[in-house]
């Protein structure tokens, strides 16, 4: 009996902001690879991440929130997002299910999946909100943003419609139907090699990882105008004799006020920070750490193009 080819192949994770794609991400290959908070746009770089199986590897790259853009940073989102549409075998389109209908982001992006050609699965998340009699009622108002017509009052005449391969609905955070869903992800991808080692999850070094857990902690424990302001970047990872991990780090907000925020009263904020961020990085590398933060101003950082070259957002 002729075994079944291996199967191998790239899917991209698309849709507006705050809908859970990073969660999905993580869902799918079993580690926290990608933050996650309820703010909207925190998720900024593409992640690669790898699912291994005996018959299939598929890598996905999660991608930002694609929106209406108010600054560099923004638009340098939005061109990572929208670039790896076209470069993959498969698109998810991932939209918020606890929203009854699709709003202007959703339609947004929809018309960018169509335009772009690509076979598209609507993923359907955050079901878990959902009452279950609401599903199909929820369901199908997505399912219509495959008709040019659903995501315009005045569709431009070659606006192509969207064949859904599938529609799923899931829950990434309570890992609700993402086996179904990853078989059916695996049925698209053609006979292929294996891309990555079975060892390897992620192609991103270990220093944008520990400064991603850092900035997580921040959009956790601070509000307003701060998630949005702040950027992280690992100066020093040093492995010492004794087996301690040296990591310093510095954190970049754009106004003095915001520096006053994220250091808190007599140091309390970047304590809790350091605290919690030391916990996650310690079981990431299995070693015990010593973290060093440090708070910098740095003005309107998400509108200067050489600040946003060193912090590592730089199209490729």
């Amino acid at each position: 009996m002729k075994e079944a080819p291996f199967r191998s192949g790239f899917c991209s994770i698309v849709g507006r902001p705050n809908v859970g794609k990073s969660t999905l991400l993580n869902a799918f290959v079993e580690a926290k690879l990608a933050i996650m908070s309820d703010k909207p746009q925190t998720t900024r770089n593409r992640i690669l991440g790898v699912y291994n199986r005996p018959d299939a590897q598929v890598v996905f790259l999660d991608t930002p929130g694609i929106h209406k853009p108010r600054h560099r940073l923004g638009e340098y989102m939005n061109k990572v997002a929208i670039g790896t549409i076209p470069e993959v075998d498969v698109v998810l389109f991932v939209v918020d299910g606890s929203a009854p209908e699709p709003g202007e982001g959703d339609k947004y992006v929809a018309d960018v999946v169509a335009r772009s050609g690509r076979p598209a699965i609507l993923v359907v998340n955050k079901m878990d909100r959902v009452k279950r009699g609401d599903w199909y009622e929820v369901m199908d108002a997505y399912k219509a943003l495959g008709d040019p017509q659903n995501r315009s009052e005045d569709p431009e005449p070659d606006s192509p419609a969207i064949e859904w391969i599938d529609i799923v609905p899931v829950s990434a955070l309570e890992n609700t139907n993402i086996d179904p869903l990853l078989d059916l992800i695996v049925e698209q991808m053609e006979e292929g090699p294996k891309y990555y080692p079975d060892d390897m999850i992620t192609d991103q070094p270990e220093r944008f990882v520990i400064a991603e857990f850092i900035r997580e902690k921040i959009l956790h424990l601070t509000r307003e105008e701060i998630p949005h302001s702040v950027a992280v970047e690992v100066e020093q990872l040093q492995r010492r004799e004794s087996g301690t991990v040296y990591v310093s780090a510095s954190i970049y907000v754009e106004r003095d006020s915001q520096k006053g925020i994220i250091i808190g009263k007599r140091g309390s904020m970047l304590k809790e920070i350091g605290a919690r961020a030391r916990r996650e990085i310690e079981e990431m590398l299995g070693s015990k750490i010593y973290l060093e933060l440090f708070v910098k101003v740095r003005e309107d950082w998400r509108n200067r193009e050489s600040v946003l070259r060193s912090l590592g957002y730089r199209e490729e």
